[in-house]
């Protein structure tokens, strides 16, 4: 082969390949070693009160707005009402998508799921009995990467290992 054509093919070669592979981008969780997966993420925390029944929506970090909340058929979590799943030591398990700006309205999520219509915004944030209920809260990687993802948790509390997640609160 023509040592002028070899070496822009080999350059041309070597970068196709680099850009294929990417860069995966991996982190310790809980003594694990995890890659950066994406999907459903796995939201532990603790609240101020108990208001595992009534429904969470999302404000804004002034806690003025509402940027974010589910419509009346989106309170459910694999056919059932989203409760969160109880953990160890007060801590909960997210089975809606919330994120420390959330807040608590006054309506159970049996309540919201037989609404004829879901409230609009303006509604929900005169329905907010609480814009700061959280005392912490812990982002533990996807949902995908446990097995058994309640007595997993568990066990991470158990054994005071939230320290390797991101703390959120």
């Amino acid at each position: 082969m023509n040592k002028s054509l070899f070496s822009p093919a080999l350059i041309l070669l070597s970068i196709i390949a680099l850009s294929c592979t990417g860069t995966k981008k991996s982190t310790s969780i809980g003594g694990r070693s995890v890659s950066a997966v994406t999907g459903p993420k796995a939201i532990i925390y603790q609240t101020k009160k108990d208001y595992n029944k009534l429904v969470p929506i999302i404000l804004s970090k002034d806690k003025k707005t509402v940027v974010s909340y589910p419509d009346v058929r989106d309170v459910f979590f694999k056919g059932s009402l989203a409760y969160p799943t109880q953990l160890h030591k007060g801590f909960l398990l997210d089975n809606r998508g919330i994120d420390q700006n959330v807040a608590f309205i006054n309506m159970t999520y049996e309540d919201y799921s037989k609404l004829s219509k879901t409230p609009n915004a303006s509604e929900l944030i005169m329905m907010v009995i609480d814009k700061d209920p959280l005392i912490k809260m812990y982002a533990c990687g996807t949902r995908s990467m446990y097995q058994d993802i309640e007595n997993e948790l568990n066990a991470l509390i158990d054994a005071n290992k939230l320290e390797g997640f991101d703390k959120l609160k």
